[in-house]
């Protein structure tokens, strides 16, 4: 099946655990894959035939910013669920990833991946 594959969608949003997350912010990131048929597109080149990716973005930095979820897992089922609305659109791959966790003495990432 064929894929669209958009990273580095970086957005500041309000979803967290802590009170002060859902307070003061921080940012996520997310890497989407998106399965559809690109063979009508792959042989008129009209963008009406595909997926506009610019919109796809909108969408993703849209939920992300005006969420305000306790878990992170939540939020990624959000913006999958959002996009499985998509026309043309069969099955979405959401990896969001919160590049800054409030956890003590851990700096690392926190990633959630979800494919439905």
């Amino acid at each position: 099946m064929d894929s669209i594959h958009i990273s580095g969608i970086r957005s500041y949003g309000y979803t967290g655990y802590l009170p002060e997350e859902q307070v003061l912010g921080q940012w996520f990131e997310a890497d989407i894959t998106l399965w559809l048929d690109l063979r009508p597109v792959g042989s008129s080149d009209a963008i009406a035939d595909t997926l506009d990716y610019r919109q796809t973005i909108k969408t993703v930095e849209n939920v992300i910013k005006t969420s305000k979820f306790a878990l992170l897992e939540r939020l990624a089922t959000e913006i999958t669920d959002t996009l499985l609305q998509q026309p043309l659109v069969e099955k979405v791959r959401v990896q969001l990833t919160k590049p800054a966790p409030p956890i003590p003495d851990f700096s690392g990432k926190i990633q959630i991946d979800i494919t439905r």
